[in-house]
């Protein structure tokens, strides 16, 4: 029998990252949390915590942390046959792609004033993998096949413009985007972001490799596209008032790029996170394009 005292002070050492910020979170001193981990891998017999900076959780440290998610998850769902059972909000945890944070996912996680969110940010084409791993319950994602476990839904398509101002444009572009492609700065958001390189691709015909700004924020990117310190390929939504205005100006006559997205989530909690996934999926639907 798990006792779910010691799987607290795992899980919330792991999700904050240190034995002080877990016994604040757990209202005890870090002693009582470093023992309570202690005497839980004394009773399971294995290593569940990676001590470092910050710290981090073993194979099996991440599967019992899950595990204490999904069941906090159904718990949850019993209030209503439940009702004099008092429970604390629950907190899930999910990845997504920071422009669907910054332009259309917000309106949805409203919608489930019960769950408070550690929402972990990464490239669409990689936030599958903190599913796959466990460390996430639910994803939006590029990765359109179900992983394994999980139920996938698709979202509809997330469009990109490339975006410069109008000074820029003239500077770099005036003889169009092929002249310019690898001397004209560009935006990216971090290592994995390759829409500027996709978008090059499919306008040149091969695969271009510009200087570029690293800039890993949504808003940053408009702002420095706004500033003249390079193009990016911007969320529509983020910038259709500034390309009307006139404050920006779109690259190669508005080309577009489209980003496929889906929500995947763990298949044991699809009960508990039935209404999320209607508030993603109407969220989706009013904000996103049909594929």
């Amino acid at each position: 029998m798990l006792d779910y005292a010691l799987l607290a002070a795992l899980v919330a050492v792991v999700r904050t990252g240190s034995f002080e910020r877990a016994a604040q979170h757990l209202a005890v001193t870090p002693s009582a949390v470093s023992q309570r981990i202690k005497l839980l891998e004394e009773r399971l017999g294995s290593v569940l915590v990676v001590r470092g900076q910050p710290c981090t959780a073993t194979a099996v440290g991440q599967r019992l942390c899950q595990h204490c998610e999904q069941v906090a998850l159904l718990e949850a769902g019993l209030q209503d046959a439940l009702p004099d059972r008092a429970a604390g909000p629950v907190t899930l945890r999910i990845a997504a792609n920071a422009d669907s944070l910054a332009t259309w996912l917000i309106g949805a996680l409203a919608q489930a004033p019960e769950l408070l969110f550690d929402v972990v940010l990464d490239d669409q084409d990689h936030s599958a993998d903190w599913l796959r791993t466990g460390e996430v319950l639910a994803a939006v994602t590029g990765h359109g096949a179900p992983l394994q476990g999980c139920d996938c839904r698709s979202l509809g398509v997330l469009r990109y413009v490339a975006t410069a101002s109008p000074a820029f444009a003239a500077r770099w572009f005036a003889g169009g985007v092929g002249q310019a492609a690898m001397s004209a700065p560009c935006l990216t958001f971090n290592r994995k972001d390759r829409l500027q390189l996709l978008w090059l691709e499919s306008v040149l015909g091969f695969v271009a490799t510009p200087p570029t700004h690293w800039l890993p924020a949504s808003q940053a990117f408009v702002d420095a596209a706004l500033a003249g310190l390079g193009w990016g390929m911007n969320p529509l939504m983020l910038v259709e008032e500034h390309l009307v205005a006139g404050r920006l100006v779109a690259l190669d006559g508005g080309r577009p790029l489209d980003v496929p997205l889906y929500w995947q989530h763990s298949r044991i909690a699809a009960g508990a996170l039935k209404g999320l996934t209607e508030a993603v999926a109407a969220a989706a639907r009013e904000k996103l394009r049909s594929e």
